[in-house]
């Protein structure tokens, strides 16, 4: 079986239908226990699509623009970097998405680069969660970026220096296509493939934008917009857009024999649709954990939280250690709600790795299962650090 096989057969996409499944009943079972949630659940859909999923396009088309105008082969410098490769590691891994951060996994199996290389990515990578953050708290998504990259540095420059740089180094895989890899990974943003849908959606985002910056700037925009008996027009449309977004990335995962789009599609546009339904999905789930937790327990998350204080930022560390991009957007979605602090989220942040964890898992489960407990000690220790002093 060929590496890009193993992979293929072992990435959470073939097996992510059930928890979806037990989520999606979940919620439902909740509405037949009070019907009256319709409502709520429509109101959630439409401010995560609006205070998020907006700002989360915006802030991919820009990036993925740049990204394509300032185009470079960032895997050919890694690969002649020396001992650069951490910091140089870093600064991929610390990249908003996961694509920087699967570059050096992929570098690494083929044997070109340390240990300490694969550290420092996964130690800087926030993964999609740092597009959502970017795009609400642009502040604290860079100083998080900064953070990430630092710590990645001294981390694996520290690695290499006491295992050397040969620690764990595998054997090269000459059969290792880099470019299929990633395009197995990529398929966890993979969704719906339909031109008709993609303009209805982009058509959509245009006015939810001008909604979403309006509400950011506190203004009444069912004021401005109200026409006769239509109330409530931003909640109508946060809730189109947001219903198309979860329509778009979860059909195909229930039903399988529905057409993808294929990760190899670089357009601009489809991959901002793409990535955005991805990150909406989850944040979406995350407004109705919580909008519904409130309805039915009349009671805040954040109230509840503040008695288990001490436990959060070792919370956001073991979040940390799931791999996937689909759990860390959650727990920034936390965070941007105010029901976990910054301690929480910093530890989470460096702790995460993305979906860059795949193929470590996949081709090389030892090094991924290392890294992974090796992130989690400077996590552990800016987390409580910012726990202790910070807050």
């Amino acid at each position: 079986m060929t590496t890009v096989n193993i992979v293929r057969e072992l990435h959470p996409v073939r097996r992510i239908n059930l928890p979806l499944l037990a989520i999606v009943t979940g919620f439902c079972a909740a509405i037949l226990y009070d019907p009256t949630l319709v409502e709520v659940m429509f109101a959630a859909i439409a401010d995560a699509y609006l205070q998020v999923s907006t700002f989360v396009a915006g802030t991919l088309l820009l990036f993925f623009s740049l990204e394509k105008f300032f185009n470079f082969d960032l895997s050919e410098k890694l690969k002649k970097a020396g001992y650069l490769q951490v910091p140089i590691a870093a600064a991929l891994g610390a990249l908003p998405g996961c694509g920087g951060a699967i570059i050096v996994i992929t570098r690494y199996l083929t044997g070109n680069l340390s240990f300490g290389s694969v550290l420092a990515t996964l130690t800087a990578t926030m993964g999609d969660a740092a597009f959502l953050l970017i795009a609400k708290e642009p502040s604290t998504g860079f100083l998080i970026i900064f953070l990430g990259f630092f710590i990645g540095s001294i981390t694996g420059w520290s690695v290499d220096k006491i295992h050397g740089r040969n620690f764990l180094r595998p054997k090269p895989q000459n059969d290792l296509n880099e470019d299929e890899t990633i395009e197995t990974i990529e398929n966890e943003n993979s969704d719906l493939k339909s031109n008709i849908l993609d303009h209805i959606w982009m058509i959509i985002l245009i006015p939810s934008i001008v909604i979403g910056v309006g509400i950011a700037f506190q203004y009444e925009m069912d004021e401005f917009l109200a026409v006769g008996s239509l109330s409530s027009p931003t909640t109508l449309i946060g809730s189109l857009g947001g219903i198309l977004c979860l329509i778009m990335w979860l059909s195909p995962r229930f039903i399988p024999n529905l057409p993808k789009n294929s990760t190899n599609n670089r357009n601009i546009i489809r991959r901002t649709i793409s990535d955005t339904n991805f990150v909406t999905t989850w944040v979406i789930f995350a407004f109705l954990l919580f909008e519904i937790t409130f309805h039915i327990f009349n009671f805040e998350l954040n109230i509840i939280s503040s008695q288990f204080s001490v436990l959060l930022p070792l919370i956001g560390v073991l979040a940390g250690f799931l791999p996937g991009c689909g759990p860390q957007i959650i727990i920034t979605t936390l965070y941007l709600s105010g029901a976990i602090p910054m301690s929480a989220l910093v530890g989470n942040a460096i702790s995460n790795d993305g979906d860059a964890l795949f193929p470590a898992i996949a081709l090389a489960p030892r090094v991924a299962l290392v890294a992974t407990l090796y992130s989690g000690i400077p996590a552990l220790i800016i987390a409580y650090f910012w726990f202790m002093f910070l807050e």
